[in-house]
């Protein structure tokens, strides 16, 4: 009688300690990373300057033209006349000017260092 009752908390403890195992790689799964890509776009969001080249949720490009608190207004296309306000949520993507020039001159670069190649 007495390795019963033995058993039975030993299989207890076993079944708690398997829940808390479960919900820590529950935790370092599924709750960690969705907190560490909240903080990365909160941080994006924050650091929004007008000038900035955005890409919104729907597939957008823009440039932002105005910033307010909750709000900023993003000037589409080539014709200067599409102004949209909309929330700084709506923003998947920002590319700082800085970036952009950059990822322009690698790509000339590329192409100089294709075109050799080709000559050769």
């Amino acid at each position: 009688m007495i390795f019963a009752t033995a058993t039975g908390a030993g299989g207890t403890f076993s079944l708690i300690l398997m829940m808390v195992a479960m919900f820590a790689i529950m935790y370092f799964m599924m709750i960690r990373p969705q907190r560490k890509e909240e903080k990365r776009t909160q941080e994006m969001l924050a650091a929004l300057e007008i000038g900035d080249a955005v890409v919104t949720h729907s597939g957008f490009y823009g440039i932002i033209i105005d910033i307010s608190e909750e709000d900023v207004i993003v000037e589409f296309g080539n014709n200067k006349n599409c102004r949209i306000p909309m929330r700084k949520s709506a923003i998947a993507q920002v590319e700082k000017p800085e970036q952009a020039l950059a990822a322009k001159e690698e790509k000339k670069a590329e192409k100089k260092e294709e075109k050799k190649e080709e000559k050769k």
